[in-house]
């Protein structure tokens, strides 16, 4: 079979709007949890969120399409005209069956969803719009972008909360080798309204400090919770035979190896073992048909919770042995929040950057990691050569992911 390769990204997030501001910002090492601004959250455990600045619909699509959607599918629509861009790839050059899209989802249009209502209790069904049907659905982003590009091959949308980002990738993968030239995939997320934040409060994993600096910590001795956050990324990915003939120079990575499970355990609480996310972990790595020594570094999940975090913990000691105080880890997503189905996107993008550049940027937020995980750790921006990177992912209800990023192509 041949490779799969990104050949472009685009980029939403709170610490930029496309791939290189962002990037910059994330080895500066800026923190972008802040109060949240949209809406008086005062009232609510959590207050504090990482928010994408001065995002605006007209800046990025017609009103007519805005007026239709969801704040998250902007986010959408938007990351894929810079992935495209990047990319170089022209869907109406091509034959529309030759594109398909797959997005992960956490959350849906719930910003556009409370709107509606709010409309419909205060004033009578009349009052409802058209678009509250197609609007928070899930799968909206996957349509609407599918129909501003007139894309007709295989589409889906993935609800695997955090891990949706990497899933949507390794459904992308198997499109793509079932012949589909290109996939669009990866995923968006805004879920900063009341409604959402008190649905992500039932999970009672959210940080409760109204300190930015001392809110989401992944590893760290004050681990109380995560952020939330706004965001995320879109690729585009292709057969790279495909690519080589459409005139492609550059690829970002190979998507070398996915596995994906579940801990089967209990809906609410995490599992009392690391079993399936090591599992994961040691199949995405033999489905790239490499060995846990030819890893150069761990994108860890870093849920930000102690229990979730020593699991992850755990699991990537299992996974490397003896090796595993020397495989450097990282999580940025410290710096910016927990963008649900996004913020797996995006940790891909990470990794991909990581190996263009040769430089790996630290773990976000971290002050004083738990001196009893014994893992290496990022603590400052580390020039290095990485030519292999696993990323993992989990999302909330027990689903497991990872994905092997590999820099030369197979």
């Amino acid at each position: 079979m041949s490779a799969i390769v990104v050949t472009g990204v685009g980029v939403v997030a709170p610490s930029g709007v496309g791939a290189d501001a962002y990037w910059k910002s994330t080895l500066d090492g800026e923190l972008h949890v802040r109060p949240i601004e949209a809406f008086d959250a005062s009232g609510y455990d959590t207050t504090i969120a990482g928010q994408v600045p001065d995002f605006r619909s007209e800046d990025y699509l017609d009103d007519r399409l805005a007026v239709q959607t969801d704040r998250w599918t902007w986010m959408a629509l938007a990351a894929t005209e810079f992935a495209l861009a990047d990319a170089g790839y022209d869907v109406t050059a091509r034959d529309r069956y030759h594109t398909g899209v797959a997005f992960g989802s956490g959350s849906g249009g719930v910003e556009f969803g409370q709107r509606e209502i709010q409309a419909l209790w205060a004033q009578g069904r009349r009052a409802v719009s058209a678009y509250q049907s197609i609007a928070w659905f899930y799968a909206a982003n996957t349509g609407q972008v599918s129909i501003k590009h007139g894309t007709k091959g295989p589409s889906s949308v993935v609800v695997t909360d955090g891990a949706g980002g990497l899933d949507s990738v390794g459904y992308a993968r198997r499109v793509i080798r079932r012949g589909t030239p290109a996939v669009l995939a990866g995923g968006t997320e805004a879920p900063l309204c009341p409604y959402s934040l008190a649905c992500q409060s039932a999970n009672g994993r959210m940080t409760t400090s109204p300190d930015p600096r001392h809110g989401y910590k992944p590893f760290d001795v004050d681990a109380n919770g995560y952020a939330p956050g706004e965001g995320g990324a879109v690729m585009v990915l292709e057969d790279a035979g495909e690519a080589k003939r459409r005139g492609v120079n550059r690829v970002y990575a190979e998507i070398a190896g996915y596995a994906a499970t579940h801990d089967a355990y209990h809906h609410h609480r995490p599992s009392g073992d690391c079993t399936q996310l090591t599992r994961c972990m040691r199949k995405a790595i033999a489905d790239a048909g490499l060995s846990p020594e030819d890893i150069d570094l761990v994108l860890a999940d870093g849920a930000g919770t102690s229990d979730l975090d020593a699991l992850e913990v755990s699991a990537i000691k299992e996974t490397f042995g003896s090796r595993a105080g020397k495989v450097p880890v990282t999580a940025p997503q410290g710096f910016i929040g927990r963008l649900c189905a996004g913020g797996s996107a995006l940790n891909l993008v990470v990794g991909m950057l990581a190996m263009r550049d040769g430089v790996v940027p630290a773990v976000g937020n971290l002050a004083e990691p738990v001196p009893g995980y014994g893992l290496d750790f990022v603590r400052q921006p580390r020039r290095m050569p990485v030519n292999v990177v696993l990323v993992n992912a989990r999302g909330y209800g027990g689903f497991n992911s990872s994905i092997v990023l590999r820099k030369e192509i197979s």
